[in-house]
């Protein structure tokens, strides 16, 4: 069996969300308010689950960044990561780097953008939400489903070919959003506690 190791990225690689905390690098505080607060009856109905989390995600992340080139939103990314170091949790980064000694395939399954995921975890194949983008512009909309809750083994199964007993799968996660890939692992932590 081929051993593979699969992190959750925010609250579980990441100290606190990376949504809020790139967006507030890439506009500023006050823009990052002023959004929540034009957004804040939608962000209620989807805490409440009366209005779907991917939907509320796709309109926030569209008033920040639709009609940006894919170019300039990937360099803005990139420079997110490079000084944001300090997001990454010590204990997930421990882990995150003896799972890479070991040899095992490191997957970073998460409902953030993989495009400001991937330069934390250079290492890692990144299974993310993906933007769209036309004529290399950014259109607001994303490209794939939001990677959460049952998507994250969807999304994970496209990408380990071939049968699942092939695999020894590690997960750690966070929340409610990774339950499913915690019960599809063979071995699983919840807050780096053992549950499975």
């Amino acid at each position: 069996m081929e051993n593979v190791c699969c992190f959750d990225f925010d609250g579980t690689l990441t100290r606190r969300d990376s949504l809020l905390a790139f967006i507030r690098y890439a506009k500023g505080t006050g823009a990052l308010f002023r959004g929540l607060l034009r957004y804040s009856s939608i962000l209620v109905l989807m805490k409440i689950r009366l209005y779907p989390n991917w939907k509320a995600k796709q309109k926030f992340f569209a008033h920040f960044f639709k009609g940006m080139t894919e170019s300039d939103f990937d360099a803005l990314c990139h420079r997110f990561a490079a000084t944001n170091r300090d997001l990454l949790c010590p204990t997930a980064l421990k882990e995150y780097n003896e799972a890479l000694s070991r040899g095992e395939r490191v997957f970073v399954v998460s409902a953030s953008i993989d495009n400001w995921v991937k330069p934390f975890v250079p290492e890692a194949t990144v299974v993310g939400t993906k933007v769209e983008t036309v004529d290399g512009r950014l259109t607001g909309r994303f490209l794939t489903h939001n990677c959460y809750g049952p998507e994250k083994v969807k999304r994970l199964c496209k990408v380990l070919p071939g049968d699942r007993n092939q695999y020894y799968i590690k997960a750690y996660g966070d929340s409610r959003g990774d339950r499913e890939l915690l019960q599809y692992a063979n071995e699983s932590y919840l807050n780096f506690k053992r549950i499975k």
